[in-house]
């Protein structure tokens, strides 16, 4: 709404940014006025806005960022000791930092998440969600993912996950296991196909007497 834009500068100039004077804002506060643009571009021109006046978006953000720095400035000594509302609380703080330290394996809800993962990532599942965890966390599945692999570097944003979980740090970990559990199937399709060679190398151009019914030397 133009009005409304022309107020949100106006706003701005008289409370944060604060370049003229009082009795030099007469054309800016004016915003009825068909003079306004030019009156605007002056304006621009003397914060050195870098942008023009019919690049709305980029100039509201500028001035915006420009109002933060003069704030700041005018307030440093209020602003500089403050830390996130997260970080005040310590035990909060290493609460959200270890989120699985108390993390609570009877309830239904992880129960629940669990299977839900598992069938969204197509890995077989257990009637009892804690062996297939266990399945994954074994010494041997340990030391299994534990090995270095040679192989080309890849971007998950790029692999799309077909489904979302609300939550972009538990998508990025479904797009790892995703991609584990393709690897793994990928290896069995490769032993079934060395097993199937093998199987054709002894079968292959067998001796064959029709007579005798038997096939062989």
């Amino acid at each position: 709404d133009e009005t409304e834009f022309r107020n949100f500068i106006v706003w701005l100039e008289d409370q944060k940014i604060r370049h003229y004077k009082i009795e030099d804002r007469g054309n800016l506060r004016n915003i009825h006025s068909d003079d306004w643009p030019k009156s605007f571009e002056k304006y621009m021109k003397d914060v050195n806005c870098p942008f023009k006046i019919q690049e709305r978006q980029e100039t509201v953000d500028w001035l915006l960022g420009l109002a933060v720095r003069l704030e700041y400035g005018d307030n440093a000594d209020k602003y500089k000791d403050s830390t996130p509302d997260g970080a005040k609380n310590t035990e909060n703080t290493a609460k959200n930092a270890e989120p699985l330290i108390n993390l609570d394996v009877n309830n239904p809800d992880f129960k629940a998440g669990v299977m839900a993962l598992a069938n969204l990532l197509q890995i077989q599942r257990h009637d009892d969600y804690l062996v297939m965890l266990k399945e994954r966390l074994t010494q041997d599945a340990i030391a299994k993912a534990s090995q270095s692999k040679e192989g080309l570097p890849v971007a998950l944003e790029k692999h799309i996950l077909g489904f979302d979980t609300g939550d972009a740090v538990i998508n990025e970990a479904a797009r790892i296991l995703r991609l584990l559990h393709i690897e793994e199937l990928r290896e069995l399709q490769t032993k079934i196909n060395e097993a199937i060679v093998a199987v054709q190398a002894i079968i292959a151009d067998p001796k064959t007497d029709h007579r005798l019914g038997k096939v062989g030397r």
